[in-house]
């Protein structure tokens, strides 16, 4: 049955609920009503901002192993944290409790090249009240050397061979190729050039690096974030990897295999599981040193390709700093190019001769060379 009440004893109620609320709170709005849990009030000192950072700048470049020192400055000098902790690339450094606002950080963290993040994190009452993150540069401490060539001996090379991976073992070459409709893995005679053994990958797929791990031959390809491993022996396929980056060089270094993705970094590979365990970004002294292609792992050092030019960079797999600069400019005669050749791409070492082997997309011919430091 519908009841309708006279409106001054709704009032009324109204009036006598307020008085109750304003009575047990002495201040509307923070007893709960209803289940109803009132609305928190951010406390105004945790939620200032407490300190700045005066160094280093956004951006501000270093050199391996130089200490580098954060100076920071307080917003306001009456209110000052209890302390501030201080992060380099996700590892704590240190805590710093008073003045002077500011900290040296030493040499043994500044070991590799690259982008890497500097965190400041203010405290007050336990609380975390501010953090302010900047991105710093660490350079090469060295210049890079000017490393020249001379070639050794010159062998035929396919001229339809899109070169984007080579490996050599036991006197044979190992090379994979590119394309869409054009994409293989390849045995081939060196002496000749010939195909001993092809296989053909799916016309969806772009070829790219190969690598040897053991008796097995890994390719991957450019966009399509998958790779294949088969025997060395028939080229029969064992499993399929994944990575979540493209696909342009590999090498094998001990028991690591290292992927390139035309950036500057360099990702290290568990072989088993394909899992990346690490990774380096790779600078000169000056700049960073991208679109990274072919690898080769040569007596601890990693050489690169570096797409659309003639030259290699020679890197140093731990810091990530570019050791050499190998100029082949003009190794290819310009009697022996046509309008489909491409770049230089592809580098082989043969560990027992010591024995360096280079080549390019298209080129009628592969050499070995020898260095000029």
């Amino acid at each position: 049955m519908k009841t309708d009440y006279p409106r001054y004893i709704i009032s009324f109620s109204v009036l006598l609920l307020l008085t109750w609320i304003l009575s047990c709170s002495g201040r509307p709005g923070k007893k709960s009503v209803a289940g109803i849990q009132p609305a928190t009030v951010l406390n105004e000192e945790v939620s200032s901002k407490l300190i700045k950072i005066i160094s280093p700048d956004e951006n501000a470049g270093f050199k391996l192993h130089d200490p580098l020192k954060v100076v920071l400055s307080l917003e306001d000098k009456k209110k000052v944290p209890d302390s501030v902790a201080v992060y380099f690339n996700g590892t704590a450094v240190t805590t710093i409790k008073s003045e002077p606002w500011e900290y040296s950080i030493p040499s043994m963290f500044t070991i590799t090249t690259g982008r890497k993040s500097l965190k400041v994190t203010a405290f007050k009452g336990g609380k975390p009240q501010n953090t302010i993150i900047r991105f710093i540069i660490i350079f090469s401490d060295v210049i890079p050397a000017k490393n020249g060539y001379k070639v050794i001996h010159t062998y035929l090379h396919n001229r339809d061979a899109f070169t984007q991976g080579l490996v050599y073992d036991n006197g044979e070459l190992y090379e994979g190729t590119g394309q869409e409709t054009g994409s293989t893995l390849r045995e081939v005679e060196l002496e000749t050039g010939k195909v001993i053994r092809q296989h053909n990958l799916d016309n969806s797929l772009f070829g790219e690096g190969i690598t040897l791990y053991h008796d097995r031959i890994y390719q991957v390809t450019w966009q399509n974030k998958v790779g294949f491993v088969y025997n060395k022996s028939d080229f029969k396929l064992i499993n399929k990897i994944y990575y979540p980056t493209q696909g342009w060089g590999l090498t094998t270094m001990d028991d690591k295999i290292v992927m390139s993705d035309g950036t500057n970094i360099l990702y290290f590979f568990e072989p088993e599981m394909f899992t990346v365990v690490s990774r380096i970004e790779v600078y000169d002294n000056e700049k960073k040193v991208d679109q990274l292609n072919e690898l080769e792992y040569i007596n601890g050092e990693i050489w690169a390709n570096i797409w659309m030019t003639d030259l290699i960079a020679r890197i140093d797999p731990v810091s990530g700093k570019v050791l050499a600069y190998i100029d082949l400019n003009g190794i290819l005669p310009k009697s022996d190019r046509n309008e489909e050749t491409d770049v230089l791409n592809g580098i082989a070492y043969d560990k027992i001769g010591k024995k360096i082997f280079v080549t390019g997309k298209r080129w009628p011919k592969l050499f070995e060379i020898k260095v000029i430091e």
